[in-house]
């Protein structure tokens, strides 16, 4: 995510999120949260220039970690977590990504077996996913967390069975010339609407990342953690670097 110093990328970000549509009234369930202090706008329309990597037809734009084509099942519009992990075939640097998922109803299983998914940046920076609905004050391992390093700043969840938005403005990792980091990746995430990561400063990358350095592109990876998590709607747009910013080598 862009330092304050820099608000091209900023005031974009805020322009495009001006510009799409609110999701429709029937996506928010009776008795979920309520949107209040920190709602911005959510968006349901990919706009001009955006990359789609799954709009509920096929997984053409997806493969297993080990290259074969993934094997996630399709029912009704959504692809279902199942067979291992998924990565895009589209890599990226400083992106805008949407996409929308839903957690199972699981009453008997408590803490990490209640609907574990996770979103995974450059299949490195984990983003929960997880029916963390009612709990009070969520920790780093709950839904909206950037999983060990920063819990979500509200429980902005929905009950299970419920589709639900994440909204996240990624910017990568700087290195100069010789490969030293020069800055950390950063992240400003909002979950239906509302901010859960302001201008997150990652610590590294994240538990169950994929193996390598953090220099360079890197695909979205979608985490099979054994629970029939769903997503849909999923898109991303790359936003380019601001001024003399490089990402370094590649």
């Amino acid at each position: 995510m862009v330092r304050m110093r820099r608000p091209g990328m900023i005031v974009g970000y805020l322009m495009l999120l001006a510009a799409l549509p609110l999701l429709g009234a029937g996506d928010q369930p009776t008795g979920a949260p309520q949107a209040g202090t920190g709602v911005i706008r959510q968006l349901s329309t990919a706009p001009p220039g955006a990359v789609i990597l799954f709009d509920g037809k096929d997984l053409s734009q997806w493969r297993r970690t080990d290259g074969q084509p993934a094997t996630w099942k399709i029912e009704n519009g959504a692809m279902v977590a199942q067979g291992g992990n998924v990565v895009s075939t589209e890599t990226f640097q400083d992106i805008f990504l949407h996409l929308e998922f839903k957690t199972p109803h699981m009453p008997q299983a408590t803490g990490q077996g209640r609907g574990n998914s996770g979103v995974y940046l450059q299949a490195r920076y984990e983003v929960q996913v997880l029916d963390s609905y009612g709990i009070t004050i969520p920790g780093k391992g709950d839904c909206g967390a950037i999983y060990g390093q920063y819990a979500p700043l509200v429980n902005a969840c929905r009950p299970p069975l419920y589709w639900q938005s994440y909204d996240i403005v990624f910017r990568t990792p700087r290195f100069d010339s010789a490969g030293k980091e020069l800055e950390p990746a950063r992240m400003t995430a909002l979950q239906n609407g509302v901010v859960i990561q302001n201008n997150a400063q990652l610590l590294g990358a994240t538990v169950g990342r994929q193996p390598g350095g953090l220099a360079g592109p890197g695909p979205l990876l979608l985490q099979d953690h054994g629970n029939p998590v769903q997503y849909r709607n999923i898109w991303l747009v790359h936003l380019p670097p601001q001024g003399s910013d490089t990402y370094g080598p590649r």
